[in-house]
């Protein structure tokens, strides 16, 4: 059991919560080390800040907000080709055959030039 002293709650003015809730309302501002810095235990500052919000009184900064997004449709990618140019007497064919298929093209080269 604790002495008399022990049990005394201690009271804080409304002026002094303000400045401390205005504190941890700064961007980047840690609520345990301003209540630190005060000698209060940050249990306590969260309780002020609840009852603030609740109250209405702050706005808690870092809060999320929903944004709807439209899909994006992807762009095709062109895929890198090999280009082949044929001239035979007055005919002349180009073509363009996907990298991925060189192999396919290769054996068709094979069996044209035979």
């Amino acid at each position: 059991m604790g002495t008399e002293n022990s049990r005394k709650r201690r009271r804080y003015g409304q002026e002094l919560k303000a400045q401390i809730l205005a504190e941890c309302d700064q961007p980047g501002a840690s609520v345990a080390k301003v209540a630190m810095a005060h000698g209060i235990n940050a249990n306590i500052v969260h309780g002020w800040r609840k009852l603030a919000r609740e109250a209405g009184a702050i706005s808690v900064t870092g809060s999320f907000v929903p944004v709807a997004v439209p899909p994006v449709a992807p762009r095709p990618t062109e895929e890198r080709a090999i280009e082949v140019e044929l001239r035979r007497g007055g005919i002349t064919v180009k073509l363009r055959w996907p990298m991925s298929a060189a192999m396919d093209l290769s054996a068709w080269m094979r069996e044209l030039l035979q």
